[in-house]
């Protein structure tokens, strides 16, 4: 019999897919934030019981994901085939990869000093902008 390896101590949705770690299917959440349509979520859970996998997930299904250098668009829906969201109708999988997803954590900020722990964040948002360059070439904001 082939098991799957646990994976602990990784939190990246694509790794867990990609390198066929054991995933329990929580995809279904994407449709729970859809037909909720609430302006702000807030994840609560205890710590180790998912919720920094979960907001991968859902980065890695609402993304609009673009090469850093030549802006070439990612296809994610790969990481998704089987999974149950995959079910749940067009309404929801035509909004896979169509929208900028900023994706901040404050694990960085655990440092040992506030200088260490704001210049973490400050990079951690700096990374956010680089990925997100494209969008000022988008003839969108010219309008």
């Amino acid at each position: 019999m082939n098991h799957k390896p646990l994976p602990i101590g990784i939190d990246n949705f694509e790794t867990i897919i990609s390198d066929d770690y054991y995933f329990v299917d929580k995809s279904l959440l994407i449709r729970e934030l859809i037909d909720n349509k609430a302006a702000v979520n807030l994840f609560t859970r205890p710590i180790r019981f998912g919720k920094t996998l979960n907001i991968s997930m859902i980065k890695y299904f609402f993304e609009d994901e673009r090469d850093w250098y030549d802006g070439t668009k990612k296809d994610n829906s790969y990481l998704f085939q089987g999974l149950k969201i995959m079910n749940a109708g067009e309404e929801y999988i035509s909004k896979m990869g169509k929208y900028p997803v900023i994706n901040l954590s404050l694990k960085s900020a655990k440092q040992g000093n506030f200088e260490l722990a704001l210049h973490c964040l400050k990079e951690e948002i700096s990374n956010e902008f680089k990925r997100h360059q494209y969008i000022l070439k988008d003839e969108r904001l010219a309008k």
